[in-house]
């Protein structure tokens, strides 16, 4: 984490006991929304001691004016504020603010919370007692989007995933099985995970802590009730970041994580995304790609995929079997919508592709 700021923000708060929960909130022209935001923290019936750090990523707006108004009716209910911030020609991005803000503040617990969204009163007192309970995990919650008809089949997805298909679908297309938005932590494990990719634009700094926290043996855990009003708006940062950025972490992670305690493995799909799988991987884990399978009878009928572009000679030649006759495990890309094989569910809310590890005993 990079110290500017940090010192000053120190220098100024050293006499401050600790206080339980900080809340992290990282600004950059959010002024249609932080007036709502920042009503949501005073809102809190947690009673434990609570500070609110805020880093000003080079708004150009008003969000400072309205920051500062705020600031007055916090510290009046007993809620610390710590600002902190940048006036740069150009921001630095929600890793490095976030990283900013989590080095100027106290508490012992972080909530994090994305200046364009809403806290119901119960999320930090909810939250940071399931957070007491696991200390090595990340917490997060259901939440309600706004407008309430946006994204219908992703929020479904994040507010009905069972317990164990928050690991079980971390490799779906959605990203985090637990929305960054909803993330609340104790400072121990940040520290131990972190911090956040400095990037800057276009970086899935959400992810790739979400992919560090799970190697670290970092558990997940969902408040079931809506604690958040999670907003979705074009000017959100998470549409800065292409689509092929997030399938390259995925795959890598795929390879990671899952692929080394499998000998061989068939992907489900014989069409267009499962191959695209197929040459996205490493040599070596292509190595250990047996077979496609499918439904498709026009796909089956082909009996082979041929990796044109491979340098290897013969280039290599993967059998397209039908699904009945490939053998497990699996990794499945293919478009759904709902899919049950075993125990397993399969969705794909927003009707892309997905991949998803699934080691079954059979196939059916």
């Amino acid at each position: 984490m990079q110290a500017s700021g940090y010192t000053a923000v120190a220098a100024l708060g050293q006499a401050r006991a600790p206080v339980q929960v900080s809340v992290i909130l990282p600004v950059h022209d959010a002024e249609p929304w932080l007036d709502e935001c920042l009503g949501s923290v005073l809102q809190q019936d947690f009673e434990g001691s609570m500070e609110l750090s805020i880093f000003n990523d080079a708004s150009k707006d008003k969000s400072m004016t309205i920051i500062e108004k705020w600031k007055e009716k916090l510290e009046g209910s007993g809620i610390l504020v710590v600002i902190g911030g940048h006036d740069s020609p150009s921001p630095r991005g929600v890793g490095y603010s976030k990283n900013q803000a989590i080095a100027q503040s106290s508490g012992s617990y972080l909530c994090f919370l994305d200046s364009d969204d809403v806290m119901m009163p119960q999320r930090v007192r909810l939250q940071h007692a399931a957070a007491v309970r696991h200390p090595t995990s990340i917490i997060g919650c259901q939440v309600r989007r706004e407008p309430p008809n946006s994204t219908e089949r992703y929020t479904r997805w994040i507010n009905h995933l069972a317990p164990d298909q928050l690991l079980t679908q971390v490799f779906t297309s959605n990203g985090p099985t637990v929305i960054m938005p909803t993330w609340f932590c104790s400072r121990a494990w940040f520290s131990h995970v972190g911090p956040f990719d400095e990037g800057g634009r276009g970086v899935p700094e959400d992810l790739l802590f979400f992919h560090e926290h799970l190697r670290k043996g970092g558990g997940l855990v969902r408040v079931d009730q809506s604690l958040l009003l999670y907003r979705y708006h074009p000017g959100a940062a998470t549409h800065s970041v292409l689509e092929t950025t997030i399938w390259t972490h995925r795959v890598r992670f795929l390879e990671e994580w899952a692929l080394p305690h499998w000998a061989t493995f068939t992907i489900w799909n014989a069409g267009r995304q499962g191959r695209r799988l197929y040459r996205s991987l490493t040599a070596g884990s292509r190595c250990k790609v047996v077979a496609f399978c499918d439904v498709d009878e026009n796909k089956i009928k082909k009996g082979f995929y041929c990796y044109e572009d491979s340098q290897e000679r013969p280039k290599p030649r993967v059998p397209v079997l039908h699904f009945r006759a490939a053998q497990p495990p699996f990794v499945i890309c293919v478009k759904l919508v709902s899919v049950r094989l075993g125990h397993v569910w399969l969705g794909q809310p927003q009707g892309q592709e997905v991949v998803c590890c699934v080691h079954q005993e059979a196939a059916g």
